[in-house]
C-alpha cells in the first residue's frame, strides 16, 4: 500500500522572512576628494577658455568696426608753420576734396576737438596753439565708389602748403593683420587649455582606477567587459566635467557682465575711452555666449571620451601583463 507523503507545513505569515536586496554600489564613489579637485580644475580650464573666446570675439568685432569706420573716411593733415594762414589752408583743402566725385562730406576739426584727441596722453587744459600739432580735415567718402586718391593727393600738393593726405590703407592692413593674429593666438590658447584638460582627466582616471582596482579586477574576472567598466567611469567623470564646465562658463559670463557694467558707468574718462577703443563695450554678444555654451559641452564630452579611452586602454594593459608577466618587468 502506497502512502502519500505528508505535505510540509506552511510557515505562518508572521514567520516569513523578507529578502531585502541591497542596492549595488557604484564602481566609482560619487563624492571624493579627487573628484572635487578635478571639478575645480575643469572649472578653471573652462573659465580660461571662455575668457579667451570672449576676448577674441570682442577684439575681432572692434577691429571690424574700426575697419568699417576707416574705410568710410580719409584725413587731410596740414602742419602749422610760422606765417602760414592755417584757417585759409584748411578751407582750401576742404573745397578741393569736395570737388572730387566720391566724396560725400568734409569737416574741419577745430582746436577744441583736436585737444580732446590728445587729452588721454597730454592731459586737460592743453593750449593747442603752443604745439606744432597738425590740423585735420575729415573727408567722408562713398564706400561703393571712392574718389581717385592719387589725383586728390596731387591736387592738394599743388594748391595747399604742408599738406598730407592719409587714406588709411596702412591702418586697414594693420587692423586685418592684428585681427588675424588675435584669432590665431586665441585658437592656440584654446588648444592648450583643452590639452591640459585632457591630460588632467587622464591622470584623474588612472588614479580612480588605481583606487578601485580590486573592484575592477573582480568585475573583470567574473566576465564584465572593459566597455561595461568604462561606461561607469565615463558617466562619473562626464557629470564632474559638466558641473565644472558650467561653473567656469557662468563665472566667465559674470566677469564680462561686471566689465560691461564698469565700462558703461565709467564713460568720458581717458581710461574707459582707451579700453572701449580696444575692446569695445566689453560685450561678447549672442555669438560669445553661444561659443561659451559650446565650450561647456565640448569640455564635458571630451572628458567623457578621454575617460572611456583611458579606462579601456588601462584594462587592456592589465590583461597583457597577466597573460605575459615578463611585460611588467
Amino acid at each position: 500500500m502506497n502512502e502519500t507523503p505528508a505535505k510540509a507545513p506552511r510557515p505562518k505569515k508572521g514567520n516569513r522572512r523578507k529578502i531585502v536586496l541591497r542596492p549595488m554600489a557604484p564602481i566609482v564613489p560619487a563624492g571624493n576628494i579627487a573628484g572635487r579637485s578635478l571639478m575645480f580644475v575643469i572649472s578653471i580650464m573652462s573659465f580660461l577658455a571662455c575668457l579667451t573666446l570672449g576676448a577674441v570675439i570682442m577684439v575681432q568685432d572692434t577691429a571690424n568696426s574700426w575697419q568699417s569706420q576707416i574705410s568710410r573716411e580719409i584725413t587731410i593733415q596740414i602742419r602749422p608753420e610760422e606765417g602760414l594762414d592755417l584757417a585759409a589752408e584748411l578751407d582750401k583743402a576742404r573745397d578741393i576734396a569736395l570737388g572730387f566725385p566720391g566724396t560725400t562730406g568734409a569737416t574741419i576739426m577745430d582746436d577744441d576737438a583736436t585737444a580732446r584727441l590728445l587729452e588721454p596722453w597730454l592731459g586737460e587744459g592743453l593750449d593747442i596753439n603752443e604745439l606744432p600739432v597738425p590740423r585735420l580735415v575729415i573727408i567722408t567718402i562713398d564706400e561703393a565708389s571712392p574718389p581717385d586718391f592719387a589725383s586728390m593727393r596731387s591736387a592738394l600738393d599743388q594748391a595747399v602748403a604742408n599738406v598730407y593726405l592719409d587714406d588709411h590703407r596702412t591702418w586697414v592692413d594693420r587692423l586685418v593683420a592684428m585681427a588675424n593674429t588675435t584669432v590665431i593666438i586665441g585658437l592656440c590658447v584654446l588648444a592648450l587649455v583643452f590639452t591640459a584638460t585632457i591630460l588632467t582627466v587622464v591622470f584623474a582616471t588612472r588614479g580612480a582606477l588605481s583606487g578601485n582596482q580590486h573592484i575592477v579586477e573582480v568585475l573583470h574576472f567574473v566576465g564584465a567587459e572593459a566597455s561595461f567598466v568604462a561606461s561607469h567611469f565615463q558617466r562619473h567623470f562626464f557629470l564632474i566635467a559638466l558641473k565644472g564646465a558650467v561653473a567656469g562658463g557662468l563665472a566667465a559670463a559674470f566677469t564680462f557682465a561686471v566689465a560691461s557694467f564698469w565700462a558703461s558707468n565709467s564713460l568720458a574718462t581717458p581710461e574707459s575711452d582707451q579700453a572701449s577703443a580696444l575692446f569695445g563695450g566689453f560685450s561678447m554678444g549672442a555669438g560669445g555666449y553661444v561659443g561659451a555654451l559650446a565650450i561647456v559641452v565640448i569640455t564635458a564630452v571630451l572628458t567623457a571620451m578621454t575617460t572611456r579611452v583611458t579606462v579601456i586602454h588601462t584594462i587592456m594593459e592589465i590583461d597583457l601583463i597577466r597573460s605575459d608577466p615578463a611585460r611588467s618587468i
